[in-house]
């Protein structure tokens, strides 16, 4: 499936108007169906909606499903892998086989959505309810130069190639402590983004992500925080702002949190001591 679609557009500069060919990032549902239960009675249910960029669909779906609570290793997955009997939505429906002694709780994954959604819950409740699902706060043995965090920004937008065409799609970058990329996801959902991410660590055996740290090319929301605590990543940079209750999240679950990582500097918001800085110049 491509990651970008032709348009016809009207340009208009100051009194010109100009027509010209452009790309904009596809926008596509994806649902993604369980296949569960004994062999002798097998079931099917859809738990999820999403709008995404079609491409690591897979991965999207495991990580949504391990940040869920619903799947815990690779093995508890058989196959996973897209719907053909309806020609209608061909490619945008995915369907994971779990394993037969696979139990799935279906209250947590709607305690969850619940949670997500923000529907009255105040933002204390909504870490109870992250940290009762973890085994406390990250343990991770990440350390870095200041460095490292400036490169990011340009060396992950060198590999956007939906970006380069679009300029309307996000990128989560998984990187070690000498700033290597391992990994690049794009969507136009962020939090599409981190769960390709983690799909793709989750089925490689990666889990948890202790000795790596994560690059969002947008703001950082409370649910990118969740899913980095559930996935055991030590440290989550963005270009962008984080919001309040994400920096509280973060603190509760040890999370080094790095904000406005772009133009050569960037803010600290917790866990500063895995990030090694320059020392002061003294006037």
């Amino acid at each position: 499936m491509a990651l970008v679609a032709p348009v016809t557009i009207r340009k208009v500069t100051g009194d010109t108007v100009t027509e010209k060919p452009d790309l904009l990032a596809v926008e596509e549902p994806l649902e993604i169906r369980l296949g569960f239960g004994p062999m002798h009675d097998r079931q099917q249910r859809s738990v999820s909606v999403t709008m995404r960029t079609p491409g690591h669909d897979q991965e999207l779906a495991m990580g949504f499903l391990f940040t869920e609570g619903i799947v815990h290793k690779p093995d508890d997955i058989v196959s996973c892998r897209h719907c053909v009997q309806d020609e209608a939505k061909q490619g945008n429906v995915l369907r994971v086989e779990l394993k037969p002694d696979v139990l799935v709780d279906w209250t947590r994954l709607e305690r969850n959505t619940f949670t997500s959604s923000s529907c009255g819950l105040c933002g204390k409740a909504t870490i109870e309810a992250v940290m009762a699902e973890t085994a406390g706060p990250v343990e991770s043995t990440l350390h870095l130069d200041a460095a490292v965090l400036h490169s990011l920004p340009d060396r992950v937008r060198d590999t956007q190639r939906a970006f380069a065409y679009t300029g309307g799609i996000h990128a989560a970058a998984l990187f070690d402590a000498d700033g290597r990329l391992l990994l690049v996801r794009e969507d136009i959902g962020r939090h599409n983004a981190l769960d390709k991410l983690i799909g793709a660590a989750f089925w490689q055996g990666w889990l948890p992500l202790h000795v790596h740290g994560v690059f969002l090319s947008g703001r950082i929301g409370v649910e990118l925080v969740q899913k980095s605590w559930k996935a055991g990543i030590g440290l989550l940079g963005a270009v962008g702002a984080p919001s309040s209750l994400a920096v509280q999240m973060a603190q509760e679950a040890g999370i080094t949190l790095a904000g406005f990582v772009r133009d050569d500097r960037f803010n600290l918001y917790t866990e500063p001591q895995r990030i090694r800085l320059p020392m002061p110049v003294e006037g």
